[in-house]
């Protein structure tokens, strides 16, 4: 692959980011909006205009400050879609919450599939004969194998990240639900607890090298078994 520069990189990175963390937002509104809840809908939140999504520190900041720092990886996440969880449990209850919950992380699951299949159908693949009808095909193949490449990465990162059960991390709240499905309460209460420094043990982890460890290792195995 050739050594592209960042006048290439940095907008593919940027779309792959926004395309993992505002969809994996769209579908927590969009599975509540399936089980009754329009709230999402009626703030304009199940739009794929990215602008409506997107968090001052969790799409620009934090990204930025990772990235000038050499993290080992980038992470990010739009804005919260509004969901009424009651609405959503009094339509499909306490397993319509756990779907919601872990719509986010399915997505972004699914969608580093996706970009496995096309990074491999572009290399060598069924689409490979695509780049036939470039002049210089060196450059389009790159940039597409790279583009998929951070999707793949980001995805991951944001679905292991996202399943700590850490409020507010979805994992967090998919544990509370499934105990709740089998009549305990015993992890809601934990959650309840510490919520007010969880935001706090949040940020330690995405800036903390070691802490970072925590996500980085089941990160790197995906990884290395998807590529």
């Amino acid at each position: 692959m050739l050594n592209l520069p960042s006048l290439y990189t940095i907008p593919l990175m940027i779309a792959a980011l926004l395309l993992a963390i505002i969809g994996h937002e769209i579908m927590h509104g969009y599975v509540a909006y399936k089980y009754g809840d329009n709230t999402a809908k009626i703030a304009g939140r199940l739009s794929l205009n990215p602008i409506v999504h997107i968090d001052l520190v969790g799409s620009i900041l934090i990204p930025a400050v990772l990235f000038l720092s050499n993290a080992p990886f980038l992470f990010g996440w739009a804005k919260p879609v509004p969901v009424r969880m009651d609405r959503v449990i009094y339509q499909g209850g306490y397993f319509a919450a756990l779907l919601v919950s872990l719509a986010g992380i399915l997505y972004n699951l699914a969608l580093a599939l996706l970009a496995t299949f096309l990074f491999y159908a572009f290399n060598g693949g069924i689409l490979s004969g695509f780049f036939e009808y470039f002049s210089n095909p060196q450059l389009p193949y790159a940039l597409i194998l790279f583009f998929f490449l951070q999707l793949i990465i980001y995805n991951i990162i944001l679905a292991i990240f996202n399943l700590l059960p850490i409020p507010p991390l979805d994992g967090s709240n998919a544990l509370a639900y499934l105990g709740l499905i089998f009549k305990s309460d015993f992890f809601s209460r934990i959650f309840n607890k510490i919520h007010p420094i969880a935001g706090m043990i949040v940020l330690i982890l995405i800036l903390s090298t070691p802490l970072s460890a925590v996500i980085s290792a089941p990160v790197n195995l995906i990884l290395q078994w998807l590529l």
